[in-house]
């Protein structure tokens, strides 16, 4: 959180405000804050100032002028009271046009009560005593000077307050001693005009003055806020950047304890007992195979990580791809007593085929280790105009607690599925994914299986999820006819 003072007061913005507003918004609507902030009370004084003129005057003017003065200024003062109690009730927070209209609608108040101040002047001016004159007309230069900092950070209003009290003054000053009292045009009189018009000039002046460095600390304070913000949500990011890294290093040093230990322990057995190297050297070839698939999985996160440039878009044949796919994973589907299907429809798709055969390959491998009978169909179809291509598998399903949780790093659910793996194929699907824009969903049903799919978008497409809507929920007995025979 930040602070700066304006117009005297600290004033703090907490950084996530400053987030849903533009700048030149977000500035306006604290200057129009400020300024109903400090117009309430200006009320106050001016009240009290109306009832110290009336008790000066009274007795030495024509009194019916200063009750009708008096009253007309107290209905002023008491309007500017109601738009700034309903500015405060409704407007709190609003920015851009209802602001801007809100005040158009009612900033003619203060320029009204003004003219009805300056012309306080046709009451006092040559008929009442010199010294309550000096008074009355005291309180008229300290009203122009105050409205520096009350009004200044509405500028138009502050410029029509000021312009209105200056108007009045002189055409009190004007009638007084030009029409009514007949008095020639002499230097005092052209002196007195000259000093009401020189104050004019350094009150606007000083107004328009005061309202920049108002309107230059509010956008400093706005940028600061971002800046804080943006620092704040980095300082975050890195955060979570290192507590996943330290989630990463412990999960993958846990991962290799295993194998690893495993390793030690063939490695002594066979030292002991050579003549059983028949029994043991399969047990190694598999302890080091598991070593070799989890190094490889983490240099394959790593690599997508530090080298998004290696993409390679070209031009990829879907049913080439499944096909390729199909014989690569078939002898693991039979190895499993499972039936592999492919289906698809013939067309192209811009991507880089061998990142695109990966990610699919993960889907596959996932589906075919999680599923202990029925089979697993791969199948290309075109959804909303965009081709999406499936995996759908009779396996153990997944539950809607874990379906977010799967694509992290070493994430397994608990007491399902098998023992291979490493919790890390479903986390290379998730990279791949966003390197080539290709979106990837899911939909489960626990015991009756899963489908995966992949939007095959083109890169600058954007992301989207227009397979979901067209997937219904999985499982056997979904109604699809082309879904995998519930036996081998």
């Amino acid at each position: 959180m930040s602070s700066i003072a304006v117009n005297g007061t600290a004033k703090s913005v907490q950084p996530e405000s400053v987030q849903q507003i533009p700048r030149e918004a977000w500035v306006e609507m604290e200057l129009i804050h400020a300024f109903m902030r400090y117009a309430r009370p200006a009320l106050h004084a001016a009240l009290a100032l109306i009832v110290v003129i009336v008790t000066i005057l009274y007795g030495h003017v024509e009194p019916v002028g200063l009750w009708l003065w008096a009253a007309a200024v107290t209905a002023a003062t008491l309007a500017r009271f109601w738009v700034i109690s309903s500015y405060h009730r409704t407007m709190q927070g609003v920015s851009g046009a209802p602001l801007r209209a809100f005040m158009a609608r009612f900033a003619w108040i203060w320029p009204l009560s003004a003219v009805i101040w300056g012309s306080s002047m046709f009451v006092f001016f040559l008929k009442a005593p010199i010294y309550d004159q000096f008074i009355c007309m005291t309180v008229l230069v300290g009203m122009a000077g105050f409205a520096v900092g009350t009004f200044s950070s509405h500028l138009r209003c502050f410029s029509a307050y000021v312009n209105g009290l200056v108007a009045s003054v002189l055409a009190a000053l004007v009638y007084q001693l030009v029409v009514e009292r007949g008095i020639p045009s002499t230097f005092n009189t052209y002196g007195m005009v000259a000093l009401v018009l020189i104050y004019w000039a350094v009150i606007r002046i000083s107004g328009k003055r005061f309202h920049e460095v108002q309107r230059a600390n509010l956008a400093l304070q706005f940028d600061n806020s971002k800046l804080i913000a943006s620092l704040t949500e980095k300082s975050r990011a890195a955060l979570e950047a290192v507590d996943i890294k330290n989630r990463f290093i412990a999960s993958a040093a846990h991962d290799l304890r295993q194998p690893v230990h495993a390793l030690g322990l063939y490695a002594d057995w066979l030292a002991a007992e050579p003549q059983f190297v028949s029994q043991i050297a399969p047990k190694i070839v598999r302890s080091t195979r598991a070593v070799e698939d989890l190094f490889n999985s983490l240099f394959d996160l790593a690599g997508l990580d530090s080298d998004p440039s290696r993409v390679n878009l070209q031009d990829v044949d879907l049913v080439g791809l499944l096909q390729d796919l199909e014989v690569q994973y078939t002898p693991l589907a039979a190895e499993r007593g499972l039936r592999l299907r492919t289906r698809a429809v013939p067309g192209r798709v811009r991507s880089d085929p061998v990142l695109l055969k990966r990610l699919l390959g993960n889907l596959l491998s996932n589906a075919l280790r999680n599923t202990h009978q029925g089979g697993v169909l791969l199948a290309v179809r075109r959804r909303q105009g965009v081709r999406c291509i499936e995996i759908w598998d009779t396996g153990v399903g997944i539950a809607q607690t874990h379906q977010q949780a799967i694509f992290q790093e070493f994430y397994r659910i608990p007491q399902q599925g098998t023992e291979e793996g490493f919790g890390l194929g479903l986390a290379i699907v998730s990279r791949l994914s966003h390197v080539l824009h290709h979106p990837v969903g899911m939909a489960s049903r626990t015991g009756r299986g899963s489908v995966f799919w992949v939007e095959l978008t083109d890169p600058g497409d954007g992301d989207g999820a227009r397979c979901a809507s067209a997937v219904p929920t999985a499982g056997p007995g979904s109604g699809r006819d082309d879904w995998p025979a519930s036996g081998s």
